[in-house]
């Protein structure tokens, strides 16, 4: 999978393209791109998803913006899974909030892109103030000579897959609903930084990762973390000691004696254990981590 950023040049390629967040790469996006693919060996194109960094809800209001399923890193490591040959990261930014929806038609899918075939939802919102629309597109399909096809909702076991759906499982602590929409484990990554070493005084010593953005989850999980095993992991704001304004990740992994600061770890969310509490000192606190790790273990046991 080739991925490119920033301003398009003019292409002499031709492509079959689909346009999104893709936060998650759900079973909707993976549907969306398996048709994109299918159509690209069809008509002999190159197939490629247009997406965006920042997502355009965080440019226009950061705050209020709901939290991400996937960092850009894992999104673009989940969709060199799916066979798609390229991946464009267009960059949100004022300028490009700005442009009308004729300029995005001609500048970015036609002249930058070399669209030949889009595939998109009927809800689908483009341009400045979001004035495209699906009609926008019909009409440009037929001026400019490019194929357009209206992407149907997917389904799953009766539920509509979507990343809005993905984040109300995951907040509600159902991750199973969530691996079952997802189409695969959730899971968050990143770096290992230094922290108070507080867990390794209790006798847990733990990897932390600091988070950019609050995630979708919070609480105590089972983990499993690629490459290192099973484990306990905090998603929270550490408010007994040292609480930190951002929910941190702190794993502690049960069969793993390695230096991991500044490894980047990939950490798989199997089961919730409990939401995070303030204990009434470090003896409390000690005690709950001792009986959150023995429920993780049991539940390893189970699952084994």
């Amino acid at each position: 999978m080739v991925v490119t950023h920033g301003a398009l040049q003019a292409t002499r390629g031709r492509c079959a393209l689909t346009i999104g967040n893709f936060d998650g790469v759900h079973r909707g996006h993976r549907a969306l791109i398996d048709r994109v693919a299918a159509k690209a060996r069809e008509l002999k194109l190159a197939s490629c998803v247009l997406t965006f960094e920042p997502h355009p809800r965080e440019f226009f209001s950061r705050d209020a913006a709901p939290a991400r399923l996937s960092r850009l890193r894992d999104k673009l490591e989940l969709l060199a899974t799916t066979g798609i040959k390229r991946v464009h990261i267009v960059r949100f930014d004022a300028r490009f909030a700005s442009l009308a929806a004729e300029r995005f038609v001609e500048d970015v899918l036609l002249r930058g892109l070399g669209t030949r075939w889009l595939l998109v939802g009927r809800d689908f919102r483009f341009g400045a103030r979001r004035a495209g629309d699906f009609g926008t597109l019909e009409e440009a399909a037929v001026r400019h000579g490019f194929r357009l096809e209206a992407m149907p909702d997917v389904l799953f076991e009766g539920e509509r897959v979507s990343s809005s759906a993905v984040r109300g499982a995951l907040g509600a602590g159902d991750l199973r609903r969530a691996e079952r929409l997802l189409g695969h484990p959730y899971t968050l990554s990143g770096r290992v930084a230094h922290g108070a070493k507080l867990g390794r005084a209790l006798g847990f010593p733990t990897a932390n990762i600091a988070l950019r953005r609050p995630p979708p989850l919070g609480g105590i999980f089972a983990v499993e973390v690629e490459g290192l095993g099973p484990g306990v992991a905090s998603v929270g704001r550490r408010p007994t000691v040292n609480p930190v304004p951002v929910p941190l990740l702190e794993v502690h992994l049960f069969d793993c004696d390695q230096e991991l600061y500044g490894r980047h770890l990939k950490v798989c969310f199997l089961e919730k254990l409990r939401d995070e509490k303030k204990y009434d000192g470090l003896d409390a606190l000690k005690q709950a981590i001792a009986q959150d790790a023995g429920r993780a273990r049991e539940y390893f046991a189970r699952h084994g």
